[in-house]
C-alpha cells in the first residue's frame, strides 16, 4: 500500500530579502521606542504601538515563518486570532473610557 503526497515546492525569498525584512523590523522597533518618548503622542500611544506591533507580527509570521508562502488556511489561523484579540482590546478600551480625554 503506497501513498503519494503531492508536495508543491515554491520559491523562497533570497537572503537579501530576509536582511531587508530584518532592517524594516529594526526601523519599526526604533519608531516604537521614539514614539514612547514623545510626550505629544501620549494620548494616542497605545493605538500607535498596537499598530506597529501588528505590522511587525505580520512581517515575522509572513516571511520568517514562511506563512506568506503556505496555504491560506494557515494564514487565517494566525491572522484571525490577532484580529479578534485586537477587537476585544479596543472594545475594552472603549468600554472603560481609555480613549476619552
Amino acid at each position: 500500500m503506497t501513498q503519494t503526497h503531492d508536495h508543491v515546492e515554491h520559491a523562497h525569498p533570497s537572503n537579501r530579502t530576509y536582511v531587508l525584512i530584518a532592517a524594516i523590523l529594526g526601523v519599526i522597533t526604533a519608531v516604537e521606542v521614539g514614539v514612547f518618548y514623545l510626550d505629544a503622542l501620549r494620548p494616542v500611544l497605545v493605538p500607535i504601538l498596537l499598530t506597529l506591533s501588528a505590522a511587525k507580527f505580520a512581517f515575522v509570521v509572513g516571511f520568517f515563518m514562511h506563512l506568506k508562502f503556505d496555504s491560506k488556511l494557515y494564514r487565517a489561523l494566525f491572522v484571525g486570532p490577532l484580529v479578534v484579540a485586537m477587537a476585544v482590546m479596543i472594545a475594552m478600551f472603549l468600554l472603560y473610557g481609555v480613549f476619552q480625554a
